[in-house]
Protein backbone atom coordinates (compact mmCIF):
# COMPACT_ATOMS: atom_id res chain seq x y z
CA UNK A 1 0.00 0.00 0.00
CA UNK A 2 1.57 3.78 -0.33
CA UNK A 3 3.10 6.34 1.79
CA UNK A 4 2.30 7.98 4.89
CA UNK A 5 -0.25 9.48 6.72
CA UNK A 6 1.47 12.65 8.45
CA UNK A 7 -1.15 14.19 11.45
CA UNK A 8 0.47 15.62 14.14
CA UNK A 9 4.16 17.15 13.19
CA UNK A 10 3.68 20.32 10.30
CA UNK A 11 7.09 19.65 9.91
CA UNK A 12 6.71 16.73 7.16
CA UNK A 13 4.51 19.14 4.95
CA UNK A 14 6.68 22.35 5.23
CA UNK A 15 9.65 19.73 4.06
CA UNK A 16 8.09 19.05 0.31
CA UNK A 17 6.89 20.90 -2.46
CA UNK A 18 2.88 21.54 -1.85
CA UNK A 19 3.03 20.18 -5.55
CA UNK A 20 4.33 16.99 -4.38
CA UNK A 21 2.69 16.29 -1.03
CA UNK A 22 -0.67 17.03 -1.46
CA UNK A 23 -1.11 14.41 -4.18
CA UNK A 24 0.43 12.24 -1.72
CA UNK A 25 -1.62 12.80 1.42
CA UNK A 26 -4.66 12.40 -0.79
CA UNK A 27 -3.97 9.69 -2.40
CA UNK A 28 -3.42 8.08 0.75
CA UNK A 29 -6.21 8.72 2.32
CA UNK A 30 -8.11 7.25 -0.41
CA UNK A 31 -6.51 4.01 0.03
CA UNK A 32 -6.81 3.36 3.52
CA UNK A 33 -9.11 0.83 2.89
CA UNK A 34 -11.54 2.05 6.20
CA UNK A 35 -12.44 5.47 4.96
CA UNK A 36 -11.37 8.48 3.06
CA UNK A 37 -11.81 11.21 5.17
CA UNK A 38 -9.12 13.15 6.61
CA UNK A 39 -8.24 12.43 10.04
CA UNK A 40 -8.95 15.04 13.20
CA UNK A 41 -5.79 15.89 14.58
CA UNK A 42 -5.28 14.26 18.11
CA UNK A 43 -3.10 14.89 20.86
CA UNK A 44 -3.00 13.84 24.82
CA UNK A 45 -1.24 17.46 26.46
CA UNK A 46 2.34 16.59 27.92
CA UNK A 47 1.92 16.77 31.17
CA UNK A 48 5.04 16.81 33.48
CA UNK A 49 8.81 16.84 34.18
CA UNK A 50 10.15 16.82 30.09
CA UNK A 51 12.91 14.07 29.24
CA UNK A 52 15.74 13.95 27.02
CA UNK A 53 13.82 14.81 24.37
CA UNK A 54 10.97 17.84 23.27
CA UNK A 55 9.39 15.12 21.40
CA UNK A 56 8.63 11.25 20.24
CA UNK A 57 7.58 10.71 17.10
CA UNK A 58 6.19 7.07 16.48
CA UNK A 59 4.38 5.94 13.82
CA UNK A 60 1.98 2.68 13.48
CA UNK A 61 -0.61 1.32 11.25
CA UNK A 62 -4.50 1.56 11.62
CA UNK A 63 -5.54 -1.68 11.75
CA UNK A 64 -5.94 -4.11 14.33
CA UNK A 65 -2.44 -6.46 14.70
CA UNK A 66 -1.28 -2.65 16.02
CA UNK A 67 -3.94 -2.56 18.70
CA UNK A 68 -1.57 -1.85 20.99
CA UNK A 69 -0.56 1.73 19.57
CA UNK A 70 -3.90 2.37 18.44
CA UNK A 71 -5.54 1.76 22.34
CA UNK A 72 -2.25 3.44 24.06
CA UNK A 73 -2.52 6.52 22.10
CA UNK A 74 -6.26 6.86 22.52
CA UNK A 75 -6.48 6.70 26.08
CA UNK A 76 -3.21 8.51 26.66
CA UNK A 77 -1.14 6.04 28.33
CA UNK A 78 1.76 6.76 26.48
CA UNK A 79 2.04 9.90 26.72
CA UNK A 80 1.63 9.78 30.29
CA UNK A 81 4.87 7.75 30.92
CA UNK A 82 6.42 10.38 28.37
CA UNK A 83 5.48 13.31 31.13
CA UNK A 84 6.53 16.71 29.48
CA UNK A 85 7.81 14.71 26.40
CA UNK A 86 5.41 15.29 23.47
CA UNK A 87 4.26 12.22 21.83
CA UNK A 88 3.60 13.09 17.82
CA UNK A 89 1.70 10.50 16.06
CA UNK A 90 1.98 9.21 11.68
CA UNK A 91 0.11 6.81 10.47
CA UNK A 92 1.39 4.35 7.68
CA UNK A 93 -0.55 1.89 5.07
CA UNK A 94 2.93 -0.57 4.78
CA UNK A 95 6.11 -0.93 6.27
CA UNK A 96 7.92 -0.52 3.85
CA UNK A 97 7.32 3.08 3.82
CA UNK A 98 7.33 3.32 7.83
CA UNK A 99 10.80 1.44 7.32
CA UNK A 100 11.37 4.93 4.98
CA UNK A 101 10.54 6.87 7.19
CA UNK A 102 12.80 5.58 9.83
CA UNK A 103 15.86 5.92 7.85
CA UNK A 104 14.77 9.75 6.52
CA UNK A 105 14.65 10.40 10.61
CA UNK A 106 10.57 11.09 9.75
CA UNK A 107 9.88 9.11 12.95
CA UNK A 108 11.73 7.47 15.88
CA UNK A 109 10.02 4.19 16.76
CA UNK A 110 7.59 2.59 15.04
CA UNK A 111 5.15 -0.49 15.14
CA UNK A 112 5.91 -2.38 11.95
CA UNK A 113 5.34 -6.44 11.12
CA UNK A 114 8.21 -8.82 10.97
CA UNK A 115 9.34 -8.94 7.14
CA UNK A 116 9.62 -4.99 6.62
CA UNK A 117 11.84 -5.03 9.87
CA UNK A 118 14.14 -7.47 8.85
CA UNK A 119 14.49 -6.22 4.81
CA UNK A 120 14.99 -2.87 6.62
CA UNK A 121 17.94 -4.46 8.76
CA UNK A 122 19.44 -6.32 6.05
CA UNK A 123 19.65 -3.73 3.81
CA UNK A 124 21.07 -1.09 6.09
CA UNK A 125 23.38 -3.86 7.42
CA UNK A 126 22.70 -3.61 10.60
CA UNK A 127 23.10 -0.08 11.06
CA UNK A 128 19.50 1.81 11.00
CA UNK A 129 17.16 0.10 13.36
CA UNK A 130 16.83 -2.06 16.46
CA UNK A 131 14.05 -4.48 17.56
CA UNK A 132 12.91 -2.92 21.51
CA UNK A 133 9.86 -4.83 22.12
CA UNK A 134 6.63 -7.05 20.62
CA UNK A 135 3.27 -6.09 20.05
CA UNK A 136 0.68 -8.50 18.63
CA UNK A 137 0.85 -12.67 17.71
CA UNK A 138 -2.09 -13.55 15.56
CA UNK A 139 -4.65 -12.11 13.46
CA UNK A 140 -4.06 -13.94 10.32
CA UNK A 141 -5.97 -15.98 8.35
CA UNK A 142 -6.90 -17.81 5.34
CA UNK A 143 -10.51 -17.13 4.14
CA UNK A 144 -12.13 -18.61 1.10
CA UNK A 145 -15.22 -18.83 -1.08
CA UNK A 146 -16.98 -21.85 0.57
CA UNK A 147 -18.45 -22.94 -2.61
CA UNK A 148 -15.30 -23.24 -4.24
CA UNK A 149 -12.66 -24.26 -1.94
CA UNK A 150 -13.93 -26.86 0.83
CA UNK A 151 -10.75 -27.93 2.18
CA UNK A 152 -7.14 -26.90 2.07
CA UNK A 153 -6.60 -29.64 -0.69
CA UNK A 154 -8.70 -27.39 -3.00
CA UNK A 155 -6.32 -24.48 -2.92
CA UNK A 156 -4.44 -25.99 -5.67
CA UNK A 157 -5.08 -23.98 -9.34
CA UNK A 158 -6.91 -21.59 -7.20
CA UNK A 159 -6.13 -17.82 -6.79
CA UNK A 160 -5.73 -16.49 -3.85
CA UNK A 161 -4.38 -13.11 -2.59
CA UNK A 162 -1.76 -11.74 -0.11
CA UNK A 163 -1.71 -7.82 0.23
CA UNK A 164 2.34 -7.28 -1.18
CA UNK A 165 5.50 -9.51 -2.92
CA UNK A 166 7.09 -10.38 -0.02
CA UNK A 167 5.59 -8.87 2.92
CA UNK A 168 4.88 -11.18 5.98
CA UNK A 169 1.82 -12.81 5.11
CA UNK A 170 3.22 -13.46 1.47
CA UNK A 171 6.48 -15.30 2.98
CA UNK A 172 4.01 -17.18 4.93
CA UNK A 173 1.35 -18.43 2.07
CA UNK A 174 4.45 -19.07 -0.11
CA UNK A 175 5.31 -21.51 2.57
CA UNK A 176 2.54 -22.92 3.62
CA UNK A 177 2.39 -23.96 -0.41
CA UNK A 178 5.52 -25.28 -0.05
CA UNK A 179 5.18 -27.56 3.17
CA UNK A 180 2.36 -29.17 0.22
CA UNK A 181 4.79 -29.81 -2.01
CA UNK A 182 3.11 -27.41 -4.73
CA UNK A 183 4.96 -25.09 -6.64
CA UNK A 184 4.69 -21.60 -7.15
CA UNK A 185 6.98 -19.22 -8.74
CA UNK A 186 7.64 -16.39 -5.86
CA UNK A 187 8.44 -13.35 -7.91
CA UNK A 188 5.03 -13.66 -10.18
CA UNK A 189 2.82 -15.75 -8.41
CA UNK A 190 2.19 -18.22 -11.17
CA UNK A 191 2.28 -22.23 -9.75
CA UNK A 192 0.21 -24.89 -8.59
CA UNK A 193 -1.54 -21.59 -6.82
CA UNK A 194 -1.95 -18.60 -8.42
CA UNK A 195 -1.04 -16.17 -5.41
CA UNK A 196 -2.34 -12.38 -6.53
CA UNK A 197 -1.03 -9.44 -4.96
CA UNK A 198 -3.90 -7.29 -3.87
CA UNK A 199 -4.09 -4.75 -1.16
CA UNK A 200 -6.18 -5.11 1.76
CA UNK A 201 -7.83 -2.18 0.70
CA UNK A 202 -9.27 -3.77 -2.58
CA UNK A 203 -9.40 -7.88 -1.56
CA UNK A 204 -12.88 -7.45 -0.61
CA UNK A 205 -14.15 -6.28 -3.70
CA UNK A 206 -11.97 -8.42 -5.81
CA UNK A 207 -13.14 -11.51 -3.74
CA UNK A 208 -16.80 -10.07 -4.18
CA UNK A 209 -16.49 -9.84 -8.19
CA UNK A 210 -14.40 -13.18 -8.23
CA UNK A 211 -11.36 -12.15 -8.77
CA UNK A 212 -9.58 -13.97 -6.09
CA UNK A 213 -10.85 -16.87 -5.05
CA UNK A 214 -9.74 -16.20 -1.25
CA UNK A 215 -7.23 -14.48 0.63
CA UNK A 216 -4.07 -15.20 3.36
CA UNK A 217 -4.53 -11.82 5.07
CA UNK A 218 -4.15 -9.77 8.47
CA UNK A 219 -7.29 -8.46 10.67
CA UNK A 220 -9.41 -6.88 10.12
CA UNK A 221 -9.33 -7.87 6.81
CA UNK A 222 -9.80 -11.33 7.23
CA UNK A 223 -13.33 -10.51 9.08
CA UNK A 224 -14.67 -8.24 6.35
CA UNK A 225 -13.97 -10.91 4.06
CA UNK A 226 -15.96 -13.57 5.97
CA UNK A 227 -19.01 -10.94 6.44
CA UNK A 228 -18.86 -10.68 2.64
CA UNK A 229 -19.57 -15.14 2.74
CA UNK A 230 -15.95 -16.35 3.24
CA UNK A 231 -15.12 -19.25 5.49
CA UNK A 232 -12.20 -19.59 7.43
CA UNK A 233 -10.12 -22.49 6.24
CA UNK A 234 -7.06 -21.59 8.25
CA UNK A 235 -6.15 -19.43 11.30
CA UNK A 236 -2.25 -19.14 10.88
CA UNK A 237 -1.79 -19.27 14.53
CA UNK A 238 -2.04 -23.40 14.10
CA UNK A 239 0.97 -23.53 12.19
CA UNK A 240 3.44 -22.16 15.11
CA UNK A 241 4.57 -23.37 18.48
CA UNK A 242 2.47 -22.51 21.66
CA UNK A 243 0.20 -20.77 18.55
CA UNK A 244 2.23 -18.09 18.97
CA UNK A 245 4.57 -16.03 15.97
CA UNK A 246 5.41 -12.05 16.18
CA UNK A 247 2.81 -9.99 13.30
CA UNK A 248 4.13 -6.60 14.84
CA UNK A 249 7.61 -5.82 16.61
CA UNK A 250 8.32 -1.50 17.83
CA UNK A 251 11.32 -0.73 16.30
CA UNK A 252 13.71 2.55 17.55
CA UNK A 253 16.36 3.79 15.10
CA UNK A 254 20.08 3.36 16.41
CA UNK A 255 20.25 7.02 17.01
CA UNK A 256 17.66 7.97 18.96
CA UNK A 257 17.75 5.00 20.95
CA UNK A 258 21.74 5.81 21.70
CA UNK A 259 20.05 9.21 22.44
CA UNK A 260 17.22 9.08 24.45
CA UNK A 261 17.28 5.61 25.96
CA UNK A 262 14.73 7.56 28.88
CA UNK A 263 12.24 8.47 26.47
CA UNK A 264 12.51 4.85 24.71
CA UNK A 265 12.44 3.49 27.86
CA UNK A 266 9.10 5.45 29.15
CA UNK A 267 7.31 4.71 25.49
CA UNK A 268 7.97 0.88 26.99
CA UNK A 269 6.71 1.27 30.07
CA UNK A 270 3.75 2.77 28.19
CA UNK A 271 3.43 -0.33 25.84
CA UNK A 272 3.77 -2.65 28.67
CA UNK A 273 0.81 -1.21 30.75
CA UNK A 274 -1.16 -0.79 27.50
CA UNK A 275 -0.74 -4.07 27.01
CA UNK A 276 -2.19 -4.69 31.07
CA UNK A 277 -4.88 -2.28 30.30
CA UNK A 278 -6.21 -4.19 27.11
CA UNK A 279 -5.74 -7.70 28.90
CA UNK A 280 -8.01 -6.20 32.10
CA UNK A 281 -10.62 -4.38 29.62
CA UNK A 282 -10.97 -6.70 26.47
CA UNK A 283 -14.27 -5.33 26.04
CA UNK A 284 -13.27 -0.93 26.62
CA UNK A 285 -9.68 -2.01 24.88
CA UNK A 286 -11.81 -3.05 21.46
CA UNK A 287 -14.10 -0.11 21.18
CA UNK A 288 -11.08 2.20 22.09
CA UNK A 289 -9.37 0.98 19.13
CA UNK A 290 -12.09 1.43 16.92
CA UNK A 291 -12.48 4.99 17.78
CA UNK A 292 -9.01 5.57 17.19
CA UNK A 293 -9.23 4.43 13.81
CA UNK A 294 -12.64 5.95 13.07
CA UNK A 295 -10.54 9.40 14.28
CA UNK A 296 -7.53 8.31 12.08
CA UNK A 297 -9.58 7.13 8.98
CA UNK A 298 -13.16 8.92 8.92
CA UNK A 299 -14.78 5.23 9.63
CA UNK A 300 -15.09 2.41 12.47
CA UNK A 301 -15.05 -0.82 12.05
CA UNK A 302 -18.65 -2.45 12.01
CA UNK A 303 -19.56 -4.61 15.03
CA UNK A 304 -19.80 -7.56 13.07
CA UNK A 305 -16.09 -7.26 11.77
CA UNK A 306 -14.28 -6.29 14.91
CA UNK A 307 -16.21 -8.72 17.16
CA UNK A 308 -15.01 -11.51 15.13
CA UNK A 309 -11.12 -10.12 14.81
CA UNK A 310 -10.00 -8.54 17.75
CA UNK A 311 -10.13 -12.26 19.54
CA UNK A 312 -7.72 -13.48 17.09
CA UNK A 313 -5.10 -11.17 18.16
CA UNK A 314 -3.07 -11.55 21.45
CA UNK A 315 -1.24 -8.32 22.87
CA UNK A 316 2.01 -9.63 23.86
CA UNK A 317 5.77 -7.72 25.34
CA UNK A 318 7.53 -10.45 24.01
CA UNK A 319 8.55 -9.73 20.52
CA UNK A 320 8.78 -13.87 20.20
CA UNK A 321 12.28 -13.39 18.67
CA UNK A 322 12.45 -17.34 17.40
CA UNK A 323 9.11 -16.76 15.26
CA UNK A 324 10.96 -13.45 13.77
CA UNK A 325 14.24 -15.60 12.56
CA UNK A 326 11.81 -18.59 11.09
CA UNK A 327 9.80 -16.21 9.25
CA UNK A 328 13.09 -14.69 7.85
CA UNK A 329 14.48 -18.66 6.82
CA UNK A 330 11.01 -19.09 5.11
CA UNK A 331 11.69 -16.28 2.94
CA UNK A 332 14.95 -17.27 2.05
CA UNK A 333 13.38 -20.54 0.91
CA UNK A 334 10.83 -18.58 -1.33
CA UNK A 335 13.60 -16.70 -2.76
CA UNK A 336 12.80 -13.76 -1.49
CA UNK A 337 15.61 -13.41 0.64
CA UNK A 338 19.07 -13.95 0.76
CA UNK A 339 20.50 -15.47 4.15
CA UNK A 340 20.15 -12.75 6.47
CA UNK A 341 22.44 -12.06 9.22
CA UNK A 342 19.98 -10.67 12.06
CA UNK A 343 22.63 -10.89 15.24
CA UNK A 344 22.57 -7.35 17.11
CA UNK A 345 18.40 -6.73 15.47
CA UNK A 346 17.30 -6.83 19.10
CA UNK A 347 18.00 -4.59 22.02
CA UNK A 348 15.74 -5.96 24.82
CA UNK A 349 17.55 -4.25 27.79
CA UNK A 350 14.99 -1.31 27.94
CA UNK A 351 12.18 -3.70 27.92
CA UNK A 352 13.45 -6.10 30.24
CA UNK A 353 14.40 -3.12 32.94
CA UNK A 354 10.54 -2.31 32.53
CA UNK A 355 9.30 -5.76 32.78
CA UNK A 356 11.51 -6.16 36.09
CA UNK A 357 10.16 -3.32 37.03
CA UNK A 358 6.66 -4.13 37.20
CA UNK A 359 7.19 -7.54 37.89
CA UNK A 360 6.48 -9.60 34.80
CA UNK A 361 9.40 -12.19 33.51
CA UNK A 362 12.01 -10.96 31.35
CA UNK A 363 11.90 -11.98 27.39
CA UNK A 364 14.49 -13.41 25.31
CA UNK A 365 16.00 -12.03 22.24
CA UNK A 366 16.95 -16.01 20.81
CA UNK A 367 20.26 -15.33 20.35
CA UNK A 368 19.85 -12.34 18.17
CA UNK A 369 20.50 -9.43 20.84
CA UNK A 370 23.43 -6.70 20.64
CA UNK A 371 26.06 -7.61 22.36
Amino acid sequence: MPATIRVTALRLRRRFAAAVALPLLFGTLASCGYGSQAPKETRVEAKGEKLSADRVRLGYFPNLTHGTALVGDQEGLFQKELGGTRLETSFFNAGPSAIEALNADSIDIGFIGPSPTINGYVKSKGGNLRIIGGAASGGVKLVVNPEKIKTLDDLKGKKIATPQLGNTQDVAFLHWIATKGWKVDSQSGKGDVSVVRTDNKVTPNAYQTGAIDGAWVPEPTASKLVSDGAKVLLDESELWPGKKFVITNIVVSQKFLKQHPDVVEALLRGVVKTNDWISANPDKAKASANTKLKTITGKPLGPKVIDAAWPSIQFVNDPLAATLQAQADHAVQAGLLEKPDLSGIYDLGPLNKVLEAEGKPAVSDAGLGVK
